[in-house]
């Protein structure tokens, strides 16, 4: 328990950016006043969070935002629902979740049908963009900070579809910018910055922040393990032996891919137990699982250590899951990001959709350009998007082959309204789509139950200036046996007008990330317990929680979280990455069948998009499967895959994209 002392040090009792929420409710905000819209035609108005970017505090799946999904999970929405009002509104298309998913469907649906098709994307969070989350920050100075809360970027273009590559053209995203203009790839060797791991004294013993370097013999001693643990981790990294030297390539991976990561160290390479401990987490940013439900082939292509000598070959192996063939194959440095992660790139989506609303003309406009909210439900526009709205009914209108449309029915601001439309696209998440489309056979609604979100909590911390990092040489803490499992410098990523940090004295965003994981459980079942568990975490005690790690392990730098903490945001998401399927947990992976194989077969006039549809939890998978959709939804070949079943030199540990 902590004490008011403990509290005041670590800086509870300071004002500072954080709690834009408090109870559910959203606290005012200062906004810009003119819109280029007629309020009046905009018969659902999006002005109660001008910008929602500028709410800090408890974000993600904000508070208030999923009340009537859960009500519809638990059965309880309908016996107070009321009667349901019919706008009159007619559409073409109706899109279910305003993601990256849902916004690429409606500009596929439109360059197929005509840009004069009538579009309604109806979304229940407060913003678009889905996971791709925008959080903005005004320091003291008056000065503003962007920051992702959430799909980070976008990874491995090199391997995009042509169909996707196609969609990126027409939303004139010149990717090769990042290279040459907007991502400073000299940052943290110009200021002398590496990463370094904080042993917490919860499970070791003592706090020691430790900084990596090249051969861990010169670093390993330092830290607080037992004798044996430091010897077999400097083997490990620096003189790997081959531990299954009597079997054949084929056969390693074979076995690497039927154990977890944590066997393999205790059973095959027989490191000491304390070295699980060490590496538990060190899978979850890409895998959303620690190494006892990690197969030990996927930690290689992980980039863990034990397998430099085992002669396994550089091509991928289709027992990896898709994020492990991508990792053990990728050719493209991590550099496609914008300020605000992938939210840059839903922008550019809405860009091409209403232009009224986000006159972006540039790449750097996608960054610096405000959004005029009130512009997005314009009755006047043909692409509107509703947000704070929850579809709770899509039905047919009639027998499913023969019916002329589709009812859909939506809650937002305290009544139930409904809309038609010629066809629909469930843009959403997959657990969703059996409690509002009743018309699905048993065998679907199945294989939609089996994805199950794994959840994740994506927090930027604004601090004063970056002074005791510096003075540290450590522009990233990766946490060992901590609830918080990463702690970094954000990316130093300029566009246009906005530009990040160059001296020491210069605010900038910490980004820090969880992924509540329940040792001992098969992978989905770790998701279930890890969503529970951050569902019962108050704001106060997350934020206690980023206090103190960052207070320990940055204090022979001289950080002190009282003074250099000048704002917090956390994005809760308890469903976030999509599933994705790994041995040795799924036995169908990777011949199939695959249940989302059947999740996602449209039905009449409805189609299913969504990154879940893929079970791959990426923004070109998003859109993948939004494309895929149309052509369905229209009759047209689909031409995207499935799964990203590419192969897929190594990403940093700690990356991924929602």
């Amino acid at each position: 328990m902590s004490s008011k002392r403990d509290d005041s040090r670590l800086g509870m009792d300071r004002v500072i950016s954080r709690r834009d929420f408090l109870d559910g409710v959203a606290a005012s905000v200062a906004t810009a006043g003119f819109s280029a819209c007629d309020t009046k035609s905009a018969t659902h108005s999006n002005k109660s969070a001008p910008n929602p970017s500028r709410l800090l505090g408890d974000r993600g799946h904000h508070p208030g935002s999923n009340v009537t999904a859960h009500a519809l999970r638990d059965g309880t929405f309908w016996a107070n629902a009321g009667p349901t009002r019919d706008t009159g509104e007619r559409y073409d298309l109706v899109v279910v979740g305003g993601g990256i998913s849902g916004l690429a469907a409606a500009i596929q649906y439109r360059e197929q049908v005509g840009n004069g098709a009538r579009v309604l994307i109806v979304e229940n969070h407060d913003d678009f963009g889905g996971h791709a989350k925008r959080n903005e920050f005004v320091t003291a100075s008056g000065r503003t900070l962007i920051g992702y809360g959430g799909s980070q970027s976008l990874q491995t273009p090199s391997y995009f579809s042509p169909a996707v590559k196609t969609l990126l053209r027409r939303l004139d995203l010149d990717l090769n910018k990042f290279e040459t203009d907007y991502f400073d790839q000299t940052w943290s060797d110009r200021h002398k910055l590496g990463p370094a791991h904080f042993f917490c004294r919860e499970q070791f013993g003592n706090d020691a922040l430790v900084r990596i370097t090249d051969r861990a013999a010169d670093w390993v001693p330092n830290a607080p393990l037992n004798p044996r643990a430091k010897l077999d981790l400097i083997s490990l990294i620096d003189s790997p032996r081959d531990y299954l030297s009597q079997l054949e390539r084929g056969e390693k991976r074979a076995l690497l891919a039927s154990i977890s990561y944590a066997t393999f160290l205790t059973k095959v390479a027989r490191a000491d137990p304390q070295l699980v401990r060490f590496f538990q987490d060190s899978t979850s940013g890409y895998f959303g699982v620690g190494i006892d439900a990690t197969s030990a082939l996927d930690a290689c292509a992980n980039g863990n250590p034990g397998f430099a000598a085992m002669d396994l070959g550089r091509l991928a192996d289709p027992a990896m899951s898709p994020t492990g063939r991508l990792a053990y194959t990728d050719p493209d440095p991590y550099i496609y990001h914008f300020p605000d992660g992938n939210h840059g790139l839903a922008r550019a989506l809405l860009a091409k959709l209403n232009f009224r609303a986000f006159p972006a003309r540039s790449m750097a406009d996608l960054v610096t350009t405000a959004v005029d909210y009130s512009c997005l439900d314009d009755s006047s526009s043909s692409v509107r998007v509703r947000l704070q709205s929850t579809v709770v009914k899509v039905q047919h209108r009639g027998e499913v082959g023969s019916a002329p449309d589709v009812e859909v029915s939506y809650a937002g601001a305290g009544r139930l309204e409904s809309v038609r439309s010629k066809h629909v696209i469930l843009a959403c998440w997959h657990r969703v789509i059996p409690h509002i489309w009743s018309e699905l056979p048993q065998e679907q609604v199945q294989a939609l139950n089996d994805q199950r979100k794994v959840p994740l909590i994506y927090t930027n911390v604004l601090i004063r200036n970056w002074t005791a990092l510096n003075r540290l040489g450590v522009n990233a803490i990766h946490t060992a046996g901590h609830f918080w499992r990463s702690a970094e410098i954000d990316f130093p990523v300029s566009m246009g007008d906005y530009r990040f940090a160059e001296s020491a004295g210069d605010p900038v965003l910490l980004h820090m990330a969880a992924v509540p994981t329940m040792p001992g459980l098969a992978p989905r079942e770790q998701a279930s317990a890890g969503r529970a568990r951050i569902g019962t975490l108050t704001f106060s005690e997350l934020e206690r929680s980023i206090r103190d790690l960052l207070a320990r392990a940055l204090v022979t730098g001289g950080f002190d979280p009282a003074r250099d903490i000048e704002g917090i945001c956390v994005n809760r998401w308890s469903h976030g990455y999509a599933y994705e399927y790994m041995r040795p947990w799924d036995a169908y992976w990777p011949n199939g069948p695959l249940p989302i194989e059947v999740a996602r077969r449209p039905l009449g006039r409805i189609a299913i998009a969504n990154a879940d549809s893929g079970a791959y939890a990426y923004a070109h998978s998003a859109m993948d499967q939004a494309i895929r959709a149309v052509r369905e939804l229209l009759g047209t070949p689909t031409g995207a895959p499935a799964i990203a079943p590419g192969p897929g030199p190594q990403i940093p540990l700690f990356r991924r994209a929602l």
